[in-house]
């Protein structure tokens, strides 16, 4: 192999773009081009950070400014402190009101001064406190909010819905215009995935036997980072046994190491 095989450190062109990335892809794009917000919700593990590095990848910088923010579970005064951290703004202070007239004053310089586009994304959106949605419409807000400079993606667990449908996020929640969900991928798919990651370490034939592939998808759940897992697991598995082919045995004897 002449890589690792099911790393998570891929290339954007390396990664396994199937419909829901599709989909994420004209959500983004239209969110993007009206100025609003749009989601991106998942499980654990289903591909939504994949998903975002896919989409971001393919904003031109002499076009696009993304800004891509790990959500904590911190106060809005954290969440503002983390967005002026990304726009390389190092200025200490405590007061909201300065921060936000930090964060919009850079805002309209790059899209009036160098005229790019600036989009937020926002990955592991869940963890975001009410406190957080309820103000976080107000940094959209230009012009008398007739300016849509500032498109949002929030990306996050599908416990980010129902924290949207509280009255205190109901001003971002308006802002909503698209929504993709990551589904568990089924059996074929998954089997598409495993043979797609084998052909990027430069192996042309699937390792996987039909009960290794049935495997590793029921043990999945049809959740690509746990599949990645199992399948690295099983082929070690495989390797310390010399074998070849990569048996339903070896992805339980994998499963047992990760889950037990």
């Amino acid at each position: 192999m002449k890589k690792e095989a099911f790393s998570s450190d891929l290339s954007p062109k390396e990664i396994f773009e199937t419909e829901d990335i599709r989909a994420v892809v004209e959500r983004f794009d239209y969110a993007v081009r009206l100025g609003a917000v749009a989601l991106v919700t998942g499980e654990i593990g289903s591909g939504k950070s994949t998903a975002l590095r896919f989409v971001a990848a393919r904003l031109h910088p002499s076009e696009y400014r993304p800004i891509y923010i790990t959500a904590c579970s911190g106060s809005i005064l954290e969440f503002y402190r983390l967005f002026l951290a990304e726009l390389n703004i190092d200025k200490s202070s405590t007061s909201r009101a300065v921060m936000i007239r930090l964060i919009k004053e850079e805002i309209r310089d790059l899209v009036l001064g160098k005229k790019l586009k600036v989009v937020l994304i926002v990955d592991e959106a869940s963890l975001l406190r009410l406190e957080v949605l309820a103000e976080m419409h107000t940094i959209t807000q230009f012009e008398q909010d007739s300016k849509p400079w500032l498109p949002i993606i929030l990306a996050g667990k599908d416990n980010l819905i129902a924290a949207l449908t509280y009255q205190t996020s109901m001003s971002l929640a308006s802002r909503v215009v698209a929504r993709s969900h990551l589904e568990p991928v089924n059996r074929p798919l998954m089997e598409g995935y495993l043979n797609h990651h084998l052909s990027i370490t430069g192996i042309t034939n699937c390792l996987f036997d039909d009960t290794a592939i049935t495997a590793i998808h029921q043990g999945s759940g049809g959740l690509f980072r746990k599949a990645n897992n199992l399948a690295r697991g099983a082929l070690i598995a495989a390797a310390s046994d010399q074998s070849m082919t990569v048996t339903a045995e070896h992805v339980r004897r994998a499963a047992t190491e990760i889950f037990s």
